[in-house]
């Protein structure tokens, strides 16, 4: 039977079409833009006071190249130690007699409490080094307020850390060399912290901000970081106030920065130095800014120099550079002192926190949380006033009340259309999951979450529209000499409108900063409706040509919309190979359902504010039948795609276990492996033929049958272990280890208890890491009746408790693995205390190597040696 179609019908797909091609256009902009394929990077022989991208990329290939690891434990951090000085030692040389240049060379040492993830934990850390230079004019005073540049030059495990943060370190070392290069004098000084501790948890800033003489000078920092390998260089937090954000709005070259990223940046798991500055120790105003885009490299192996996205760090510098010459002019600029003693509140830059966004990195646009009380709810206000306004126009011909209920008829079409545009995806991502052999199918192929829920999503925003017919209006249409017609669109126009409206005064109560989005979006709805209104009285309201008008002042916005809900889309879908393994059989359908939603939110962005004029167009039963098979195709498409590439590893965790006695015994070994996205190990075994085959796995393997491995067992790791789910555990031999080394790590009483007045009584440890050679950190778990210690100046953290065990106290232990460390638990009773101890050392032997090597290279393996004994005192 032949599919024949209405003259309405063509109309709706040819309109569908040129949307299609309006969007594909948006997309493509928004693309090069978040690829910062506009930006010409600088070679290696550009002019001395220009910052180039060669000249930082060659400083990443020696640190991620030529230095072999920059992991804590490991002879490369301390080797990247040395090159970063004697660059800047060059720098120095060349400086001329205006401007004076400090470096030096600090080992910092520490004990504090802090929450990461969620969990108490305290940090015990020694010998860690920092590098930090002062470039000030050469009659700067040492008191003088300063502008702090912070980046860390350590790797997380099993990285060679060109992105995060080799990126980072050579983008300041180019900076701090334009800085005396480029014959500029700093009217305050500039202090550039190369610090060697942030992946063991901000242990290198905080040392800063505990010892070191210039640390109560810094009135304001840039804490530049990378969860990715380039992209948008985006300002993740700002404050305490909107001084830094203000700064940052005047003078960045390329701006990059959405207030809504403070909203989202707690979900995500992980925290920068930016916390200890500005939150913790400091209430220093500043910066965080980010690399955010190919996260799928982030904390792999795969982060190389290769990965780096051209133009980023041009971009990165250019910003950087201009940002440094505007903080150190500002004459907010204030010592620790100053800042305390002369703090004004009535500033409107340095007592709130501002609404601010770039739009495409041309431009940004700021304004202060008081500007946005009242320009935020001036949306509102104009709904609620546009039915008396009507009313007034037809001189009583129309009724207020009558008006207002067809209005807040229209916002909940609307608002159905919203949610139905996220449930949509969300019920076909379920339902495709039911059928497939693996879930995350679009992970390596993002373009397939586009193809698969932005035509589903589509259809529930047009699915209330359907029905509107449906529903009579509160007017009577016979009294009024206007068409039923024209005041449906009303009706819908300002709905949608209220709606937008609505949202944006919830974002204001509720506090947060991302409310700018569908202000946005209410106020270019507010340009289009005049035009539409217009071109009505010339064109009708069925005609095209009426809706082109409307579309037209849309543009600018649904470009931003694009652009915000394609990053956030792309940015997400990078994360969930990394956002943890929730446990079956919720756990598969998770990330498959959140980025559904995120795609769906994002139409309703993108396309929401088109729906109240295109929406006569676009819903007709074969618009629907169309998308509904574009739905379904893709959906099958999609599960012919494996969800991993080298371009998008799977992240796969490999612990060697080895529990100890003595000093120099093993009592057990075993090989346990976890993953942190949702397809469990039994989908790698099942396409990583020869690890099963030298785990013994068989084709028929199940999570009944296997071993897993407790969560306890991966105590090295504490608190991201909180991040696996159904970890396997396999038992091995443990000969290796043996011939490796001679000593394993052990816990001894090194001085008589003492017995207070009181009765408590105080244990004097050591600890001996035997002769392990590249030890990351040691975590201890004390349980029992703690009721002091020598740590974090005899203050206990919060306690933890773990898998319903007792109350449990944790402590981290980091730096120079060659000494002992030697400390005191005091108990209030005379009861035990038990402590456990897990130690990471980064070298694997015998047949963990090899059993490494035989992933294949879509599995990127975090993998080293653990190992673990418990005491009792």
């Amino acid at each position: 039977m032949a599919w024949r179609l209405s003259a309405a019908d063509v109309s709706g797909f040819k309109f569908l079409l040129s949307l299609a091609i309006m969007y594909g256009l948006m997309t493509m902009l928004a693309y090069s833009v978040v690829h910062m394929k506009f930006i010409k990077p600088l070679g290696i022989d550009a002019p001395l006071d220009r910052f180039s991208e060669a000249r930082a990329v060659e400083h990443v290939r020696i640190l991620s190249k030529e230095i072999d690891g920059r992991q804590e434990g490991r002879p490369g951090l301390q080797e990247a130690a040395h090159y970063i000085k004697g660059q800047l030692e060059m720098t120095k040389e060349r400086a001329g007699s205006h401007i004076r240049v400090d470096v030096e060379e600090t080992i910092v040492n520490g004990s504090f409490n802090m929450m990461f993830l969620g969990y108490s934990i305290t940090l015990a850390y020694r010998n860690h080094t920092n590098i930090v230079t002062r470039m000030s004019s050469a009659d700067s005073l040492d008191t003088d307020p300063s502008l702090l540049l912070n980046g860390h030059f350590d790797s997380p495990l099993g990285s060679p850390g060109a992105g995060d943060c080799g990126s980072c370190v050579a983008s300041m070392l180019e900076v701090a060399r334009l800085t005396v290069d480029s014959g500029w004098v700093p009217p305050r000084p500039i202090v550039f912290l190369f610090n060697g501790a942030e992946e063991l948890f901000m242990l290198g800033s905080h040392g800063f901000m505990k010892t070191h003489k210039w640390h109560d000078t810094v009135g304001a920092f840039i804490n530049v970081e990378a969860s990715g390998t380039g992209g948008l260089d985006l300002v993740c937090q700002s404050g305490p106030g909107s001084w830094p954000s203000h700064v940052y709005a005047q003078s960045a070259v390329y701006p990059m920065a959405h207030s809504a990223a403070q909203d989202v940046f707690p979900v995500i798991p992980g925290d920068t130095d930016y916390r200890i500055f500005s939150q913790d120790y400091g209430n220093i105003p500043g910066l965080d800014i980010i690399f955010l885009l190919d996260g799928y490299f982030y904390h792999t192996s795969y982060d190389t120099m290769e990965r780096l996205l051209p133009g980023s760090i041009q971009a990165r510098g250019e910003n950087l550079f201009s940002l440094i010459k505007a903080f150190t002019n500002s004459s907010k600029l204030q010592n620790t002192h100053d800042r305390e003693s002369f703090a004004t509140t009535s500033n409107e830059y340095t007592d709130e926190q501002a609404i601010f966004f770039d739009y495409l990195t041309w431009f940004m646009i700021f304004y202060s949380r008081r500007v946005a009380v009242v320009l935020h709810s001036i949306p509102v206000a104009i709904f609620l006033s546009v039915p008396f306004i009507l009313c007034l126009l037809y001189s009583g011909l129309r009724s207020w009340f009558a008006i207002f209920c067809d209005f807040t008829r229209g916002m909940l079409f609307h608002f159905a259309g919203i949610i139905l545009a996220i449930i949509f995806p969300i019920l076909f991502s379920i339902l495709r999951l039911l059928f497939s052999g693996h879930a995350m199918s679009w992970f390596a192929h993002p373009y397939l979450a586009f193809m698969m829920f932005v035509p589903c999503s589509l259809v529930g925003l047009l699915t209330p529209r359907i029905v509107w017919s449906c529903f009579p209006l509160s007017q009577d249409v016979s009294d009024l000499k206007t068409s039923r017609e024209a005041l449906s669109n009303e009706a819908r126009f300002w709905g949608a409108f209220g709606f937008y409206a609505i949202l944006t005064l919830a974002y204001l109560v509720a506090g947060l900063s991302g409310g700018f989005l569908t202000f946005f979006v209410s106020a270019s709805m507010l340009a289009a409706w005049p035009s539409f209104c217009f071109s009505v009285k010339y064109f009708g309201c069925h005609s095209l040509r009426s809706t082109v008008f409307y579309i037209i002042p849309l543009i600018p916005c649904l470009t931003y919309c694009v652009y915000f809900g394609g990053f956030l889309a792309q940015f997400l879908i990078e994360k969930m190979g990394m956002m943890g393994a929730i446990p079956p059989p919720y756990g598969y359908f998770l990330p498959d359902i959140i980025v559904a939603a995120i795609i769906g939110v994002a139409m309703g962005w993108c396309v929401g504010p088109l729906i109240p004029i295109c929406g006569h167009w676009l819903a007709r039963s074969s618009i629907f039948q169309l998308l509904l098979h574009l739905t379904v195709l893709a959906l099958a498409l999609s599960s012919q795609f494996f969800p991993y590439s080298t371009d998008a590893p799977k992240r796969v965790v490999f612990q060697h276990t080895f529990l100890t006695a003595d000093g120099n015994q093993v009592v057990d070994s075993s090989y346990d492996f976890s993953v942190v996205d949702s397809n469990s190990l039994a989908f790698v075994f099942k396409y990583a033929p020869e690890v099963a085959n030298e785990l013994h796995v068989s084709s028929e393997f199940s999570f009944e049958a296997a071993t897993l491995s407790r969560r306890e067992t991966w105590m090295a790791l504490f608190p991201v272990s909180f991040l696996f789910s159904r970890s396997l555990k396999f038992p091995t031999q443990s000969d290796g280890i043996l011939k490796q080394y001679k000593y394993f790590p052990h816990l001894s009483v090194y001085k008589q208890h003492t017995i207070s007045s009181k009765g408590s009584r105080r244990v004097h440890l050591e600890f001996s890491l035997g002769s392990l050679e590249e030890v990351w950190v040691t975590v201890l778990n004390i349980t029992g009746p703690l009721s002091n210690w020598s740590f974090a100046d005899n203050v206990l953290p919060a306690p933890e408790t773990l898998d319903g065990g007792p109350p449990s106290y944790i402590c981290r232990l980091s730096g120079a693995s060659h000494e002992n460390w030697t400390f005191w638990l005091e108990a209030s009773s005379s009861e035990d205390l038990r402590v456990e101890v897990a130690v990471l050392d980064q070298k694997l032997v015998g047949g963990a190597k090899k059993l490494k090597s035989l992933f294949p290279d879509w599995v990127d393996v975090t993998a080293y040696s653990s190992f673990m004994s418990s005491y009792v005192f």
